[in-house]
């Protein structure tokens, strides 16, 4: 609170003085950036859960001051170890207490455009649901920020204050290392990126207005209830989930140089780490508590590697850390509220919930004000015919009007010089901020009675206007430009169709008179064996049908649509054709071969082999001899089809003269 006032303080004075020292408008803009400031902690002890308990068992933690406590060492009871924080809350301290002697005071830099974030940490049970959220009776952080923020946005962007002000909310949770939107359900699981400036933020997550309190509880309470709880042994409503309640303060300037500036508060209740050991957790619960503690983990480790300078800090090993990014190490006014529990069972829990406060306590952060300047829209202005023409388009004109008229005019008199424009007339592409500096300096100078032309006369509003109206003009022919040119193409590329589907007709007309031959796939021949042939026609009554010739007729087409020609043409193919008598004679042949042959004589039969074989054997033996070839199928189990191809290579083997049966 008091560095804000001095450093407004110091505004008003530099202010005040700027028409003699005009050096001081720097010294100035450098003043508004705060010191680096580190992560201020308080510890927070909650009451016995069990009164009883609390009356008969002292507690593990013992206050010594409203900063100090110190815990029982474990390894030797004899001693205690101390611990130095911003500030220590007793068992007895209120909801108030915390709020007002911790959170409140960083409010007011949200009014200056700067980050702050509020996080609650400590074991499973130790009450940080209960310090953010509270209940109706005893309101915690959360509507306790909520409720002042917006009666300050109120007051400072009333009717003639300098700023106008807009609050929006986002609640999201990260369960399982998946962000999740609590104002949309629905939305599924976000994405968090980092824009150029190092912003962090997630493309896609609702945002609120908020006016007043009640339109934060009529937003907060349906998201609250979408949290992801759960019940374990220590906690009935244990949050399952890392919530964040994002609040953006938006601020604009009425007058010029026309600020516009942004504030982020971050509400962080941290799911607490847990020992599954005592809470019994199973299956989901088992899971839910690994994805927590890991996230815990690699918080310890962001705090580690900012304490001890590493290059490299792990923000992005967890979605938790990635989003409080700005929180450690960033550039936010922090606050850590380290919740720890009185028994002595929680005994281990409490030392590792204060150890890592403690290293917190020196993460330092570097926090500044997110300000960026917009040019105020300036109305359109009207300009006379005189002003739109330029000197040698005036002269002309003024010329033209002469030589018509015959009448003698006097040349009008040369512009004041408050009129004219100076040398430096184009400064549309100076910076704007040194542009609104040095037109507010003008004004001042000028409004002190400074005698002669004011030292910057432009750019006049009329002027930039003008030269905006040029710059749309011709942009706009650029674009008319373009546009003639495609329907040119197109219209080219057209022509170019129309004349090839012509000359594509022309030549099809043409061949109408030329004949296409049509032709079919010619069938394989299959060359049968020498001795098979000689000894069909050394039988007299045998007809021999091995390949057999004949002729085949192929059509000749025009393409003339008018009367469609076709001729005939004979050509040769060949086809395989197997003489009955040569089929029966060779089944004959494979019977006694499968009734009389030994095993070594079935192997030589094709796709016979030594198992086979030995199995033909064997099921001769059993069941007498095969009274048909087609008997082999109870033995081998093979279908129609691979009998047939079976029959066929055996048949062609035989009758070309292979060594079958016994020698």
């Amino acid at each position: 609170m008091e560095a804000g006032s001095s450093a407004r303080l110091r505004r008003q004075m530099a202010t005040a003085t700027l028409g003699a020292h005009r050096c001081r408008l720097s010294k100035v803009g450098a003043s508004r950036r705060p010191p680096p400031a580190r992560v201020r902690v308080a510890v927070r002890l909650r009451p016995f859960l069990d009164e009883a308990a609390g009356a008969s068992e002292p507690p593990c933690v013992q206050a010594i001051d409203s900063s100090s406590l110190e815990v029982a060492n474990w390894r030797n009871y004899q001693e205690t170890l101390k611990y130095q924080f911003d500030a220590f809350y007793g068992e007895r301290s209120s909801q108030q207490d915390i709020y007002a002697g911790s959170v409140q005071p960083i409010l007011r830099h949200l009014l200056e455009g700067q980050n702050a974030s509020v996080l609650a940490y400590g074991p499973t049970g130790a009450g940080k649901t209960h310090t953010m959220l509270g209940s109706p009776e005893q309101p915690g952080v959360i509507p306790r920020a909520l409720m002042d923020l917006l009666q300050l946005t109120r007051e400072e962007g009333a009717e003639g204050r300098p700023w106008a002000f807009s609050v929006t909310m986002s609640y999201l949770e990260i369960y399982q290392e998946k962000v999740l939107d609590l104002l949309d359900p629905a939305s599924g699981d976000l994405v968090i990126r980092e824009d150029c400036r190092g912003n962090i933020l997630i493309p896609g997550l609702t945002q609120k207005p908020i006016t007043s309190f009640t339109d934060f509880e009529q937003h907060f309470l349906p998201a609250s209830g979408n949290r992801t709880v759960g019940a374990t042994r220590l906690n009935q409503r244990s949050s399952r989930s890392h919530a964040v309640l994002l609040v953006k303060v938006d601020q604009r300037e009425r007058l010029a140089p026309f600020r516009q500036r942004e504030g982020k508060l971050y509400l962080i209740d941290l799911a607490g780490s847990e020992d599954n050991r005592r809470t019994g957790n199973q299956g989901l619960r088992l899971k839910e508590s690994g994805a927590i503690n890991t996230s815990l983990f690699v918080l310890g480790k962001v705090v580690d590697a900012l304490n001890q300078g590493l290059p490299r800090v792990p923000y992005r090993d967890s979605k938790l850390t990635r989003l409080l990014q700005d929180s450690l190490g960033g550039s936010a006014h922090s606050i850590l509220i380290a919740n720890i529990a009185p028994e002595r069972r929680f005994y281990l829990d409490t030392v590792s919930a204060l150890n890592f406060a403690a290293r917190s306590k020196e993460v330092v952060n570097r926090p500044f004000t997110n300000e960026r300047l917009q040019l105020h829209v300036l109305p359109p202005v009207k300009l006379s015919q005189k002003e739109l023409l330029g000197p040698s388009e005036e002269k002309r004109t003024r010329g033209c009007e002469e030589e018509d008229t015959g009448s003698l005019e006097p040349a009008a008199a040369p512009a004041p010089a408050s009129q004219r424009f100076s040398p430096l007339q184009k400064l549309s592409n100076m910076d704007p901020a040194m542009l609104e500096r040095l037109l507010s300096l003008d004004r001042m100078l000028g409004s002190q009675g400074s005698q002669g032309t004011p030292l910057l006369s432009t750019p006049k509003r009329e002027r930039m206007v003008l030269l905006k109206t040029v710059e749309e003009k011709d942009l706009e022919i650029e674009r008319l430009k373009m546009k003639q040119k495609e329907l040119e193409a197109k219209v080219l590329a057209q022509e170019a169709t129309e004349e090839e589907e012509k000359n594509s007709l022309s030549s099809v007309q043409s061949l109408s008179h030329r004949t296409v031959t049509v032709a079919k796939p010619l069938k394989k021949a299959v060359v049968m064996p020498l001795q098979l042939i000689q000894e069909q026609a050394a039988s007299p009554h045998t007809e021999i049908h091995v390949l057999k010739k004949r002729g085949r007729k192929r059509k000749l087409k025009t393409l003339d649509n008018s009367e469609p020609q076709e001729e005939e043409k004979v050509e040769d193919c060949w086809e395989l054709q197997i003489c009955p008598e040569l089929l029966a004679h060779g089944r004959q042949k494979i019977l006694d071969l499968l009734n009389e042959g030994s095993a070594r004589d079935l192997r030589s039969l094709h796709r016979i082999g030594q198992k086979k074989a030995q199995l033909i054997v064997g099921w001769r033996k059993l069941h007498g001899p095969f009274r048909q070839v087609e008997d082999l199928e109870r033995v081998e189990g093979i279908s129609a089809r691979q009998m047939e191809s079976f029959l066929k290579a055996n048949i062609l083997g035989l009758a070309a003269g292979r060594r079958c049966g016994p020698p």
